[in-house]
């Protein structure tokens, strides 16, 4: 069995008095998630996080890392992914996507998320971070 490790968060904005989540589409899959990558070499999840999403969308972001839910599932056979993520405000909105692995980035607004959302888990993950958004 092959073990991977990715680390990303659900990136959120107060937007004219609705709280919205980014959200990004797969060049290659065609899948709405969220902003993720694989952990690097002496990286923390936490630097993990921050870098990935820089990366994909070109927002800056505060983390909350109380904020922690884990996702696993088996993106080939015999590889088993976890992917950790956090909760993060963004510091900034206008948003750069990395051609090479994003098609499509979008605020979506927090109670239309799980209809653009691809994967239950994802959607499960979106409900849990909407309570510590709303808090």
């Amino acid at each position: 069995m092959t073990y991977e490790k990715s680390c990303g968060a659900i990136v959120y904005r107060r937007h004219h008095g609705n709280i919205e989540l980014l959200l990004i589409k797969h060049v290659n899959s065609g899948h709405w998630s969220f902003p993720k990558g694989h952990v690097e070499p002496d990286e923390s999840e936490s630097e993990t996080a921050s870098r990935e999403i820089m990366e994909e969308t070109g927002i800056d972001v505060i983390l909350d890392t109380s904020f922690r839910e884990i996702v696993t599932y088996y993106p080939k056979k015999e590889t088993r992914k976890n992917v950790i993520y956090f909760l993060a405000k963004a510091k900034n909105f206008d948003f750069k996507k990395q051609d090479e692995e994003i098609e499509e980035i979008k605020w979506v607004d927090m109670g239309n998320v799980n209809a653009v959302l691809t994967y239950e888990n994802d959607k499960t993950i979106a409900e849990k971070a909407k309570k510590m958004i709303t808090l």
